[in-house]
């Protein structure tokens, strides 16, 4: 029969059995935070499931094209062949920018209910009951937006992209095109680059919405994303007609928009697919990355406070 040290996590093994070992193992300190993420994964399948989705969705949407227009799918021929309306690497960027909208408006929705539903549902009583910190607890819910929502848009990206590329160089050889122009005009593993570093950019210069809305959720009694919206919109409102300015709106404009300080200039406004115009030293030396993650911080603890003197509803 298995003892509770073969059950739980970390437990030390009992010394009241015969052959058992006498030393205690004390768990790692990290252990709580890894089994609340593993929690967090557990009871939150929208985490992978909406990203699955959106790439089910363009994967059908570009097999209709390529069944039905086969002329105007932007992946075959090339820039020195037949002239499209959009560039050969079209597919691809879209991939990109639909995947990284899915993950952004998941961890919009997620960080809102991620400390609200445990109230409504009044599951939180049980969890405050186990030796998990308040601080662990938020930790691991800040954890999924800005490390594990990454990751899994970049895999499921790469995968579609995949995809699309082997689809493409089907049909380039069924219709005897050159496979060599197709690689030529689509820079493949350059534009993974490109997808996994606007990925970990996304997370990090979006940390004040997460920690924003993991404050809202943890503090709102219901309707949490009319709370996250309403009062910066009043603060809009009422700069406008008080002092006829809109600086509170460009900020928070600002922060919603794509972080052009990540990029050089000549990729400002268009698709980016080479990594030269990678510029990692000018985003981790603006200012508004580093007002951001400060706010995000501070949001954050203010949420660890707030759950643990907030009642369940």
């Amino acid at each position: 029969m298995s003892s509770p040290s073969d059950i739980v996590p970390g437990a030390a093994p009992r010394a009241d059995l015969p052959g058992r070992a006498t030393a205690s193992v004390a768990p790692t300190p990290t252990r709580p935070f890894f089994w609340s993420v593993r929690r967090e994964l557990w009871e939150n399948g929208s985490i992978w499931i909406a990203p699955l989705s959106a790439a089910g969705v363009i994967l059908v949407g570009f097999l209709l094209a390529l069944a039905n227009l086969p002329g105007r799918v932007p992946s075959f021929g090339g820039r020195g062949g037949v002239r499209h309306a959009l560039p050969p690497e079209a597919p691809y960027g879209i991939v990109a920018v639909v995947l990284l909208v899915t993950a952004i408006i998941v961890g919009v929705f997620y960080c809102l209910g991620a400390l609200n539903a445990e109230r409504r549902d009044r599951t939180i009583l049980f969890w405050k009951s186990l030796p998990v910190s308040d601080l662990t607890t938020v930790a691991a819910k800040a954890f999924i937006p800005l490390v594990v929502l990454p990751i899994v848009a970049f895999v499921v990206a790469a995968l579609t992209q995949g995809v699309i590329l082997g689809l493409s160089a089907a049909s380039a050889a069924a219709s005897g095109s050159k496979l060599a122009a197709l690689m030529t005009d689509v820079p493949f593993f350059s534009m993974l680059g490109v997808l996994a570093y606007t990925a970990a950019v996304v997370a990090i210069w979006y940390a004040p919405v997460w920690g924003w809305c993991l404050l809202v959720g943890a503090w709102a009694r219901r309707v949490a994303f009319l709370w996250a919206v309403a009062p910066p919109l009043a603060i809009c409102v009422i700069e406008r007609i008080a002092f006829g300015s809109s600086f509170f709106a460009h900020l928070i404009g600002s922060r919603l928009n794509p972080p052009l300080a990540a990029f050089s200039a000549p990729a400002q406004g268009r698709m980016v697919i080479d990594l030269g115009v990678l510029d990692p030293v000018g985003f981790l030396t603006s200012p508004g990355l580093w007002l951001g993650l400060a706010a995000g911080a501070g949001f954050a603890a203010a949420a660890v406070w707030v759950r643990r003197y907030r009642d369940p509803i």
